[in-house]
């Protein structure tokens, strides 16, 4: 249903600058009174010019009306009003006979008490009795209504609908007790109901019902504005919420301290930082004293935009108003520094929160190591995990998980063995489906395979259901080793186990067969590949053709590339092209990786700047890079055939990788600019840097050109 108009009502304000011109301002007191310090001027000005200027002034000569206008003299007045009418005015509130009110109630509006009645007992039987009514239709309710032991009175009535639990029993009571006319509707039933279809979630209905009122005369109060707003915040009805709030104020109905920390979170989901800002100084220059959730609505909000100087800002208000946090604001304002990426300041949050005297629960520990696995701060990490067991701190599964995940990141596998260890033998928190592929992330980057194999056995044993991460995780380790039949056999178990295969396992089937040695490894893996994708199977037999055009070979690869995950697209080119070049087939991977920067799979590349031409080969795979390099150098040797001015410097970086287990790219790129003998020298101050001069490379050409003369 559509939300009912809401009406701004404007002061309409004449100043009178001349007898020939008057200025009008608009002035909205709604707008201006909520937000006075950050808002935009509001005013608006229509000059209006009076026609009562004599027939002479109109009748000049011609030549008069041609005089250019660097030639027109204005009179002073004339160029006051134009200064007037260039500068933007400024939007005020004036309204003498009152002072400027508040925005916000500072006490909570009291609910409505309806009179003693001798005979409750007798009525919450009767509403235990439609409560605990099996058949819930509206007949069946209707026809029990009919039992009531007494007339439906104001007070009873009340009492009734006060008593009935499921929103559907109340909303039909409601509506029964309007059908029988016995006394008026006031707010206070609507509230009532409303309040049960909040439960419920039913903002729809709770409009309905505030639409009826307004139709009918009833008068909406703090808790009705406060129902509706509420309801539509929880159901992610945000801009509803706002309609509804502002409609408040033309109303002449002030908000209470609830409504406006409800609301005030409507307009941080918005992302409406303004506005909260504005709704919360004036609020507090109006005599509210926010609580702990009122500010952790605020540091969520800053934590989203990753905005640190609104954190801190947060923080200092806090202070300010002497508000001491609690648990649950010392965990959104950790959570909210983790994604502005202060893991230091997170750190001292943390102990400032041990020293207040609280105890950290499972969300705020959990917070705090998802912080220190996303710094790579791993001594941190591990001294944490002391403070927990020595303290007795509470941790749930998802926190060991979380911990699990965290040294699967950083390649702690002693320490997730010892962690694996202690949820084994806990009670409430036994290993489950994500503990068991942390665990296999673990030995797959470490390519330890019996272990992983145990572990795969294990989860069929205890019953734990594989998912197509720990699937993923367990396929890579075995094709790194060249296990290419554990590979199938893995593969068919966690399909035949309701496991489907998604771009991540694709792309491990690719790069498994990226390893193959020989034909019949292949074609198990294809065996597999064909459930998972069968159009990549397709561009892979095309791939190993010899007839195929290149438009063929395109056509083909958008066609898979198209249909994949964004994040997969290229992990996928690079498979492609170590499967090419294992092939021996360095052609169709130079043109692999040509479509791979033609759709947008390589941004940075390749970096100029007026002095360094570099190659950036960090996200591709060892054969991918072997591929750049070579196309590099070939594009490279014809610029410096046809003479074009270069750069003083020229480098390849292959990143050096922070994980104990990462992967030699740096190893393998300098065995193939070895191979290919072109003048790049690895850095020994940076790792994984490659480095060459201009005279290097010239002087590499000029001998690579003269080899082919001689020959």
């Amino acid at each position: 249903m559509a939300s009912p108009a809401i009406s701004t009502p404007l002061d309409v304000h004449l100043t009178k600058h001349s007898d020939s011109t008057r200025t009008i301002f608009f002035t909205s007191p709604k707008l201006t009174h909520l937000f006075p310090r950050r808002r935009k001027s509001l005013s608006s000005s229509i000059s209006c010019t009076s026609n009562s200027k004599s027939h002479s002034e109109k009748s000049k000569s011609l030549s008069d009306q041609l005089k250019p206008l660097t030639a027109t003299t204005l009179s002073e007045d004339h160029h006051q009003q134009q200064t007037h009418h260039l500068s933007k005015p400024k939007s005020t509130w004036v309204n003498p006979a009152r002072p400027r009110r508040s925005v916000i109630s500072l006490e909570r509006q009291r609910k409505s008490s309806h009179s003693h009645n001798p005979q409750l007992r007798e009525l919450r039987q009767f509403a235990q009795k439609l409560n605990n009514s099996e058949d819930d239709s509206e007949a069946a309710f209707m026809a029990a209504l009919e039992e009531i032991p007494q007339a439906p009175t104001r007070e009873n009535a009340l009492l009734i609908l006060n008593s009935l639990r499921p929103w559907q029993k109340t909303l039909l009571f409601f509506n029964w007790v309007k059908t029988q006319n016995s006394f008026p509707m006031e707010t206070i039933f609507y509230n009532v109901t409303m309040k049960s279809l909040r439960f419920g979630r039913q903002f729809e209905l709770i409009e309905e019902l505030a639409n009826e009122m307004i139709s009918n005369e009833i008068v909406l109060d703090n808790i009705t504005y406060s129902t509706i707003i509420t309801c539509a915040k929880r159901c992610r009805l945000f801009d509803k919420a706002v309609v509804w709030f502002e409609r408040m104020y033309t109303t002449g109905v002030m908000p209470d301290e609830v409504t406006y920390s409800a609301i005030l979170d409507v307009y941080a989901q918005l992302g409406k930082v303004e506005e909260v800002l504005g709704l919360y100084e004036r609020g507090r220059a109006s005599g509210w004293k926010p609580d702990a959730i009122t500010y952790s609505v605020l540091g969520k909000m800053f934590g989203e935009a990753g905005d640190f100087d609104g954190i801190r800002y947060v923080l200092q208000e806090m202070k300010s108003a002497g508000v001491q946090p609690n648990v649950v604001v010392y965990n959104t304002l950790l959570e909210a520094l983790g994604k502005a990426g202060k893991p230091g300041l997170a750190r001292n949050l943390f102990e400032e929160l041990i020293e207040s005297g609280l105890t950290p629960n499972e969300k705020t520990l959990t917070a705090l190591v998802k912080i220190y696995g996303k710094a790579r701060w791993a001594r941190d990490a591990m001294e944490l995990w002391d403070k927990m067991r020595s303290n007795s701190w509470p941790m749930d599964l998802i926190l060991y998980n979380t911990l699990l995940n965290m040294c699967a990141d950083l390649g702690l596998e002693e320490e997730a063995e010892k962690l694996f260890g202690e949820m084994n033998q806990s009670k409430n928190s036994l290993p489950d489906s994500w503990s068991y592929t942390a665990m296999l992330n673990i030995y797959g980057s470490g390519g330890n395979v019996e272990k992983a194999m145990e572990l795969f056995d294990e989860m069929s044993e205890r019953g734990v259901q594989l998912n197509v991460m720990g699937t993923t995780c367990l396929i890579q380790c075995l094709g790194k080793t060249k296990r290419v039949d554990d590979v199938v056999k893995v593969f068919n178990v966690a399909v035949g186990k309701g496991v489907r295969p998604d771009d991540r396992l694709c792309g491990c089937l690719l790069s498994v067969m990226s390893l193959c040695e020989n034909v019949d490894d292949e074609n198990k893996v294809l065996g597999c590949l064909i459930q998972a994708n069968p159009k990549m199977v397709n561009l892979v037999k095309l791939l190993q053709e010899d007839k195929p055009s290149f438009e063929a070979v395109k056509e083909e690869f958008r066609g898979v590339i198209g249909k994949t995950s964004i994040e997969s697209r290229r992990p996928f080119c690079n498979c492609l092209i170590d499967i090419c070049r294992n092939g021996n087939r360095h052609e169709r991977a130079h043109e692999l990786l040509y479509l791979g920067t033609l759709y947008g799979l390589y941004p940075g590349l390749h970096n100029k700047t007026a002095n360094e031409w570099s190659l950036d080969v960090r996200s591709l795979s060892v054969g991918a890079a072997q591929t750049a390099l070579e196309e590099w150098m070939g594009t490279l040797s014809r610029i410096v055939q046809r003479k074009e001015e270069l750069p003083e410097l020229f480098s390849a970086q292959t990143g050096a990788g922070n994980h104990k287990y990462a992967q030699g790219m740096a190893n393998s790129f300098a065995s193939h600019v070895k191979k290919l003998s072109v003048p790049f020298k690895q850095c020994e101050d940076k790792a994984g840097c490659f480095v060459a001069t201009r005279e290097d490379l010239m002087s590499w050409v000029q001998s690579k050109v003269q080899s082919i003369v001689t020959a």
